[in-house]
């Protein structure tokens, strides 16, 4: 009897994965964060720049690094730049990137690996390194490692997305839709509510970049204050949404910052004793998110330390002050309740 060889097994390929790349003027790191993609040790990428009409150099370094490159006609936004990339997209699993990160080498294989391994993850957010990606500033340190406290310790299950390092299966974006272009400040809650009713969005370390933070203490709060007003309506829907009231000692410290700023005055009235209170108080605002001061004494030393408690205290008050903005204007603006109401229809895929 005649034998016939065994055919060896020949492996699938991997899944496609597409990295797509929102950019508007961050020549000076989008080089960092291309070369961060091609040393990447998953094996099957394509790269999606979109850019969202930049006057710097952008779009010629991306096409120095042979990325599929789109540039808008006019500015949109992150959110709309993304929903543009996916469209062009041909992977099974779509990585959207910023383009003011640097990955580290098996960032896209842990979000694959997720993804294709368990049906019930739609999602997979990456954590931040502890180091920015350029250090600019004393706020930029204080912001990454900020950052890096609250995200790296929130690891597991969450209701939000990170969209600076977030990696999501195709079939499940066609499910969901894409982000609202409409969300500048929070694209991120609004698709995260959206994604966790239908599936689990998972943080992980496996996943993690270095990002280049905001490095003057305007822009920081600035975006702050805008991003706890525009999740307002949210938390008020939602009380277990990860980042709002559900985090208690961490709202708390919030509350207490404020409190101490507006308890402050009364030494002027009632004399020196009354400074206890505030004093207090911003000792609460400490406690109530230890961890995170523990960690940075441990890495920065004393001095440092001292002035990232003094820098997170202006930012604690400006987010309480937030806090109340939002609420006023979720009282007083029918809009402005209902701002995650409408679920978008799902994207169209292009041709």
């Amino acid at each position: 009897m005649t034998t016939t060889p065994a055919t060896p097994n020949t492996p699938a390929e991997p899944p496609l994965v597409s990295v797509i790349i929102p950019n508007y003027n961050y020549a000076r790191t989008l080089r960092l964060c291309l070369e961060s993609v091609r040393a990447q040790t998953y094996p099957n990428i394509e790269v999606i720049v979109v850019d969202d009409r930049s006057t710097d150099d952008s779009v010629a370094i991306a096409h120095e690094y042979g990325a599929d490159v789109t540039v808008t006609p006019e500015n949109i936004g992150a959110p709309a730049a993304r929903n543009l990339g996916a469209e062009r997209a041909g992977g099974e699993v779509l990585f959207f990137l910023d383009s003011d990160v640097a990955l580290a080498p098996d960032a896209v294989a842990g979000a694959a690996a997720l993804l294709t391994g368990d049906p019930s993850v739609g999602g997979v957010c990456g954590t931040y390194d502890a180091e920015p990606l350029i250090r600019d500033s004393l706020v930029e340190e204080v912001r990454s490692l900020q950052l890096y406290a609250w995200i790296h310790g929130g690891q597991g299950d969450i209701s939000t997305v990170y969209t600076a390092l977030f990696a999501v299966r195709r079939d499940v974006w066609e499910e969901v839709g894409g982000f609202d272009p409409a969300l500048r400040h929070s694209e991120n809650a609004d698709y995260g509510h959206r994604l966790s009713a239908r599936y689990r969005i998972v943080l992980t370390e496996a996943v993690h970049g270095r990002h280049d933070h905001d490095d003057t203490l305007r822009v920081l709060i600035s975006k702050m204050f805008h991003r706890a007003r525009m999740h307002m309506p949210l938390y008020l829907r939602r009380p277990d949404f990860s980042g709002g009231p559900s985090n208690g000692l961490r709202g708390w410290a919030t509350l207490a910052a404020l409190g101490a700023v507006l308890t402050a005055p009364l030494a002027a009235l009632a004399g020196l004793w009354a400074l206890l209170l505030p004093v207090l108080l911003v000792v609460l605002s400490v406690v109530f998110d230890g961890g995170m001061y523990r960690m940075v004494l441990r890495r920065k030393g004393l001095w440092f330390c001292g002035y990232f408690t003094a820098v997170w205290f202006l930012v604690n008050v400006t987010v309480a002050l937030a806090v109340f903005a939002g609420l006023a204007q979720w009282l007083l603006s029918a809009r402005f309740r209902h701002t995650y109401d409408a679920p978008l229809a799902a994207p169209a895929r292009s041709a």
